[in-house]
């Protein structure tokens, strides 16, 4: 027999403005993980509606988290299923998949619900953005103040690119700091446009910008250079971590995915990585880079070359 949530908690209405009332998402599932409350703050970082999740399970292909693997959590290793057979509440990091396709760092916080008799008969799961804190408004007000913002995926544009690796390279030139660089281009994207059209082909190039604006620290600057071409500049990494923070967003990208008529379309990167070097220029840099993802794509795609 289903519990009536309303029933067992008769403050449900005064629960509900305190929950959409909070910064934090917030929704609650029954011991069946079917979904029967979800807050604003939860329309707000999921982009989905409360129409579009109620009455669904938190599995039936919506929320889709991930762990730093890229295991799908809800099907092994479901915060709010451990939480409900333990009787304890829980915290996780995960990877929440967005209506636009992006994947968005989260953290969570399950609190199980019991009744009168101690039986568990659901779950509330408490989510935020695990976001980077940075000045990103004030960061974008001046690229848009400056013409330095792409139109599409409001990444800095080519100019930003090129005024940040300037940047970059006169700082390694004074304190001899050197610096990383990716170049992600997206694998077959021509196949993209012509079995889905433009409209789809712009989504996805959105839904790989957020995904990796979410998911760099916040002194790092990621570009679109135009096209399916993207960079990522990176201060104060470490040889041996490159390697380990550009396959993360490879992985991030891959499992990154837009729903169109009932389709998941989802892209790879093929990614070249390269510390700079005292005698680079901008051009050398940029050369080398791309010619590292070259590599990966000549190598099978969806790969990260380092060198």
């Amino acid at each position: 027999m289903e519990t009536n949530f309303e029933a067992m908690l008769p403050n449900i209405s005064q629960l509900s403005a305190l929950f959409n009332s909070m910064y934090e998402g917030v929704y609650f599932v029954d011991t069946n993980r079917k979904i029967l409350f979800w807050s604003q703050g939860a329309e707000r970082i999921s982009g989905y509606s409360s129409g579009e999740v109620k009455g669904f399970h938190c599995f039936d292909n919506i929320l889709i988290h991930t762990d730093n693997a890229g295991n799908n959590l809800c099907s092994s290793g479901c915060p709010l299923l451990f939480s409900m057979k333990n009787g304890k509440e829980c915290q996780a990091s995960a990877y929440m998949h967005h209506r636009n396709g992006s994947r968005v760092p989260i953290k969570i916080h399950v609190v199980p619900v019991k009744d009168e008799k101690g039986n568990i008969f659901g779950a509330f799961e408490l989510f935020s953005e695990n976001l980077p804190q940075s000045d990103m408004a004030e960061r974008l007000m001046q690229l848009q103040k400056d013409a330095l913002l792409d139109s599409l995926t409001e990444l800095g544009n080519r100019r930003y690119f090129e005024a940040s690796l300037y940047g970059r390279l006169k700082q390694q030139e004074r304190y001899k700091m050197p610096f990383g660089m990716l170049f992600l281009d997206i694998d077959n994207f021509k196949l993209v446009n012509d079995n889905y059209g433009h409209d789809i082909g712009d989504r996805i190039l959105i839904m790989l910008a957020r995904t990796l604006q979410n998911n760099v620290r916040p002194f790092d600057m990621v570009s679109r250079l135009g096209g399916e071409e993207f960079t990522v500049l990176m201060d104060k990494i470490e040889p041996e971590h490159l390697l380990e923070r550009a396959d993360k967003l490879r992985l991030l990208v891959e499992k990154s995915e837009i729903f169109e008529q009932g389709k998941r379309i989802s892209v790879t990167v093929s990614v070249g990585a390269t510390l700079s070097v005292p005698q680079d220029t901008a051009a050398s840099i940029v050369k080398r880079a791309d010619s590292l993802m070259y590599e990966a794509k000549k190598n099978g795609r969806n790969k990260v070359f380092v060198g």
